[in-house]
């Protein structure tokens, strides 16, 4: 019978002791006006020893270290407090990308300046004036595709200017093989409109055409999601909480001061219920965050392998002297060609000309790019390099949204186990830890959430994101319909039919007849004498040597 006896004498004495501690603690408000002050408030705020916490609001009602004017404070306070992780969280993934935007463009433009100089120094090294004469051409050409990466569609039409390139300079070509004629704007304008069926450049136009559109697709695309991110990041991330939002938290994390326990941390279930209460909105971007993400990594494989903007910039002179071999060594065939379909000049009976192969130094043989041979050539780094880091970067982003609440409800802001603050008392916390999402908060026991309003600001970035991952994926088909919404972007044709090259049998050998444009007018004959000459007709094979002089020149420094 003693024993029992003393077990009810040992529990009273604790439970005594524990009250008194309490009690002691609440007598004397010491603890709670130092962590108070700490806070920035005024320490007079905060009674000297417990008062009657009837007038209380938000934290239980009873003998209390807390006022009514403290609880308001706290509240500020525990906005703050709740929006400095979010916000740091938010601030690192904005500098992550603007860093990762910044990088790209910066090096898509520099590839682009670079091949418009290596272009220029090798026509100015090996063509000189005449190559400086039509140099405006070539800068219009790289002035255009500029553009075209800033601003897309809206501002260039790629497919329209790429066949204007080659159009005027197949008419710079043209005149340059035919020097003993003059003609006039109607006769070019013939040459012009039937430069897809002449194809005097080979199969180069075509080929180019479709590198470029995937290239450039690819890459402007993927630039414009770079820079897309910083931006929803930062207009989700300033979304305003709500009142229960924000007494909620005030409850978790300052109530533990009424009662003297300023030390005292929240369960982490109570936590994550709070959290996932304030950033239900947020958790619900998270799907489309998430699709968006899949297609920048889609797109981000797409400019390593098949759409390399650095594989198709690099050789780009190289490929437009390819061309200009090409009409080179077709010159014949098609100069016939157009005199049949645009009218027969008539040749200058004074004509003649001296130069010869051997004149021209020619010995070596032509020299392809090597994709194996790609150099650095822009920003000090690689696209590889590039895109590898940035995969890195988006896959540790995914889901970034919808477990905030474990990354704010880690660490010191939480007590691990049952000796936490629990919303009522330093206690185990019973209630069952709810999904992320505004439809989910319906039974948060902690967060009052009104599923029925969702946030307009986050809806719009919700709508923003679909609208980007569309372009993703039509970029990943090598199509553009940031402007064209109405575009098929999921056939995957990639542009592969267009190019200024034909692709029907017609257009394989043998005549091309084209209908002759009302009063083309006949050019006139350019008499041009190179010294003494005898009498007679230039000859086809004057055409060929003169343009072979000039091809050979442009494509002097790839020559063995």
């Amino acid at each position: 019978m003693k024993t029992p006896l003393v077990l009810c004498v040992v529990c009273t004495l604790v439970v005594l002791s524990v009250s008194g501690t309490a009690e002691q603690k609440l007598k004397n408000c010491n603890e709670v006006r130092a962590a108070y002050s700490s806070k920035g408030f005024n320490v007079n705020d905060v009674p000297n020893k417990g008062v009657n916490g009837a007038p209380l609001k938000v934290c239980p009602q009873g003998f209390s270290c807390c006022t009514v004017e403290m609880e308001e404070k706290l509240s500020q306070q525990s906005h703050s407090d709740m929006k400095a992780p979010v916000s740091r969280l938010s601030t690192n993934l904005q500098s992550t990308f603007k860093q990762k935007h910044d990088h790209f463009d910066k090096f898509f433009r520099e590839l682009l300046k670079n091949a418009e100089l290596s272009l220029h120094n090798m026509f100015v090294r090996t063509y000189g004036m005449m190559y400086v004469q039509n140099a405006e051409l070539f800068k219009n050409f790289f002035e255009a595709l500029t553009r075209y990466y800033v601003s897309g569609s809206a501002a260039v039409n790629l497919d329209s200017m790429l066949s204007d390139f080659w159009a005027d300079l197949l008419e710079r070509m043209f005149r340059l093989v035919n020097v003993q004629y003059e003609f006039s704007d109607a006769y070019m304008e013939c040459v012009s409109r039937h430069t897809e069926q002449l194809q005097p450049f080979g199969d180069v136009p075509r080929k180019l055409r479709i590198q470029l559109t995937r290239a450039f697709v690819a890459a402007r695309t993927f630039v414009r999601g770079l820079a897309l991110m910083p931006e929803v990041v930062n207009k989700v991330s300033t979304v305003s909480a709500s009142p229960s939002c924000v007494r909620a938290v005030m409850k978790m994390m300052y109530c533990p001061y009424c009662s003297g326990q300023v030390a005292l941390k929240p369960c982490q279930n109570y936590c994550l219920n709070v959290m996932r209460g304030c950033l239900a909105n947020q958790a619900d971007l998270d799907t489309e965050w998430n699709n968006f993400l899949d297609a920048m990594l889609s797109l981000a494989e797409r400019l390593e392998g098949p759409f390399n903007f650095e594989s198709v910039m690099d050789p780009i002179d190289v490929k437009i002297s390819e061309a200009i071999m090409n009409m080179q060594e077709n010159s014949m065939q098609v100069s016939q060609k157009v005199f049949h379909g645009c009218g027969q000049p008539k040749s200058s009976m004074g004509f003649r000309t001296k130069r010869s192969v051997k004149e021209t130094g020619f010995t070596g043989r032509f020299r392809p790019y090597s994709p194996d041979a790609r150099p650095t050539t822009a920003a000090g780094t690689s696209l590889d390099r590039l895109t590898n880091d940035v995969k890195k970067k988006l896959k540790h982003a995914k889901k970034f949204w919808s477990t905030l609440p474990e990354t704010v409800c880690a660490g010191e802001r939480i007590a691990p186990g049952d000796e936490c603050w629990n919303g009522t008392a330093k206690s185990r916390y019973e209630s069952v830890v709810i999904g992320n999402g505004l439809a989910n908060q319906v039974s948060n026991p902690d967060v009052d959430v009104d599923i029925t309003k969702p946030d307009i600001v986050i809806r719009s970035q919700i709508a923003v994101l679909k609208e980007m991952t569309s372009w993703l994926k039509a970029a990943h088909s090598g199509n553009d319909i940031s402007i064209d919404n109405g575009e098929d972007y999921e056939d995957g044709s990639g542009g592969e039919e267009s190019g200024s090259g034909c692709d029907s049998p017609a257009c394989d050998t043998g005549d091309i007849y084209f209908s002759t444009p009302p009063n083309p007018g006949k050019p006139k004959v350019n008499p041009v004498v190179v010294g003494r000459t005898s009498a007679g007709v230039a000859s086809q094979g004057s055409m060929a040597l003169a343009l072979c002089g000039l091809a050979l020149a442009l494509l002097a420094p790839h020559l063995r």
